[in-house]
């Protein structure tokens, strides 16, 4: 394996040791992160997936919707600062997993996955503000 690729996953693997849970947040660690640190959330449900709004179209601030299928076409969207927190959800964590993975090799060093069904947080969401 290429040195350069060895050691950038074990900066990743650090930075991961470093975060509570390894990265993994609860709907009220999200919302935090959403409303406080002003990170944005990326739905990455397949649309084979999406039952209802995505997280964009249910009007959750800093939300955009990125299907996993389709992620590498929306790669000019994601933030040029690095440091932006990020939280990244879908259903079961499966998918998110992998995009908080890639979003890393990519050098984006805040980068969380919502440990519960994005679904959850849209109806919380939905809740709040009344629709």
């Amino acid at each position: 394996m290429e040195n350069k690729t060895k050691e950038r996953v074990e900066t990743i693997i650090q930075i991961n040791k470093e975060k509570e849970n390894l990265g993994m947040v609860n709907l009220h660690q999200t919302r935090e992160l959403l409303m406080d640190a002003g990170a944005i959330l990326l739905d990455v449900r397949p649309p084979a997936k999406v039952s209802g709004d995505n997280a964009q179209e249910a009007d959750i601030a800093n939300a955009y919707y990125m299907p996993y299928t389709d992620f590498s076409s929306y790669l000019d969207e994601l933030p040029s600062d690095h440091t932006e927190p990020i939280v990244v959800a879908c259903l079961k964590g499966w998918f998110a997993n992998r995009v908080m993975g890639y979003l890393e090799m990519l050098g984006y060093e805040n980068v969380y996955v919502l440990d519960t069904n994005i679904e959850e947080l849209i109806e919380v969401h939905h809740a709040h503000s009344g629709k």
